[in-house]
């Protein structure tokens, strides 16, 4: 049987781990907020608010982060339905409303940023220099934008793929996880950048007014150099997102983020391997890649080169690279560069291979 004072005890400790986010009401906001000389960020919330309620879980896990520095900082709430004059007071209009307080003034900063975890994380350590704690999780590979660095992101090098979402709406919610793999299937790719706006924060209405977001989620891609957009309007799974970019910008990605079977090679070589005997085909390859910049249109001069010497190169290469691969251990670049290469030796072998059979 379990003692009482033991139950009492163990409530107590769960009381405290899962009070991260300190419970303000007009007896106490003054000496925690405006007088304790430590800032605070505060939410003001209504228990029927929907978008109150899907930021909840959010802004636990943002006191939790912050618990270890409680001292610094203070990560708390107010029931602005129930305290409305505390409401009226800071000059709160809708819900959720999150200020920022010094500490030492009762005149707050209104905190306009996403209501994301890494957002609101990071706007505390901005102000306080305190870093989040908690569970170590893969940085996200997905490139926040909004009003102050959106039209930077767009129109210049990069290819950019932007979904326009809002923090409460359940398909956003469905899209967000689908959205993190395919970042990661293109972390490898410098000028594919796979992006978001949150839509419904501050920072991030007036860019989506601009481009017409008028529903959740809204996918557009910015092609180099353009400002102009494509609205993406295919399924929302990751094999057709990958498709999609593929198709756009010359990539060859594929879903967990490998290469297909076309990585590296380069089609004009690939017809002319076909076409030209063998006697010939060093030259052949050797005067048709000084007008390429491909990155590997040297690598099929060097392919075609060692055949002159060896017939027998190109079989031998691609066994080898085939059992590296096999082996596994390679840098995702050094995995990148061996499947690339792997398949423009393949198109050398499958000529060797006809070759032999006419003989």
């Amino acid at each position: 049987m379990v003692r009482l004072s033991n139950l009492v005890s163990c409530l107590g400790l769960a009381s405290a781990v899962t009070a991260a986010v300190v419970d303000l009401v007009p007896k106490n906001f003054d000496d925690v907020v405006l007088k304790s000389g430590k800032p605070a960020l505060v939410e003001f919330f209504a228990p029927w608010c929907g978008h109150c309620k899907n930021l909840a879980p959010v802004y636990e896990e943002l006191g939790q982060a912050f618990a270890h520095a409680s001292d610094k900082v203070t990560v708390g709430k107010v029931d602005a339905d129930e305290h409305r004059d505390l409401g009226r007071k800071f000059g709160v209009q809708g819900f959720p409303t999150l200020k920022w307080f010094d500490g030492k003034s009762d005149e707050p900063e209104d905190y306009k940023g996403g209501r994301d975890l890494e957002s609101l994380s990071s706007f505390i350590s901005e102000k306080t220099g305190v870093k989040p704690r908690g569970p170590k999780k893969e940085p996200s590979k997905v490139e926040m934008l909004n009003d102050a660095t959106f039209k930077g992101a767009v129109g210049g090098d990069n290819d950019v793929l932007v979904a326009f979402t809002a923090p409460w709406c359940g398909h956003c919610k469905n899209l967000a996880p689908t959205w993190e793999a395919l970042a990661n299937d293109f972390v490898l790719e410098p000028n594919v950048v796979i992006a978001k706006v949150d839509a419904d924060a501050e920072n991030g209405k007036a860019t989506a007014r601009e481009q017409g977001v008028s529903g959740y989620p809204t996918i557009k891609f910015f092609p180099k150099g353009s400002t102009e957009s494509v609205p993406y309007e295919g399924a929302r799974s990751e094999q057709a997102f990958i498709d999609f970019l593929n198709e756009k910008t010359g990539t060859h990605r594929t879903v967990g983020g490998g290469l297909d079977t076309k990585a590296g090679t380069i089609a004009s070589l690939d017809e002319l391997i076909a076409s030209t005997s063998a006697a010939d085909l060093a030259a052949a390859v050797k005067k048709a890649a000084t007008e390429l910049k491909d990155k590997y249109a040297q690598y099929y001069v060097k392919v075609a080169d060692k055949l002159s010497q060896n017939a027998e190169y190109a079989a031998k290469e691609l066994a080898r690279l085939e059992k590296i691969l096999a082996k596994g251990g390679s840098a995702p670049e050094k995995v990148d560069d061996l499947i690339s290469r792997s398949n423009i030796l393949r198109k050398f072998v499958g000529e060797e291979k006809e070759a032999k059979d006419e003989l």
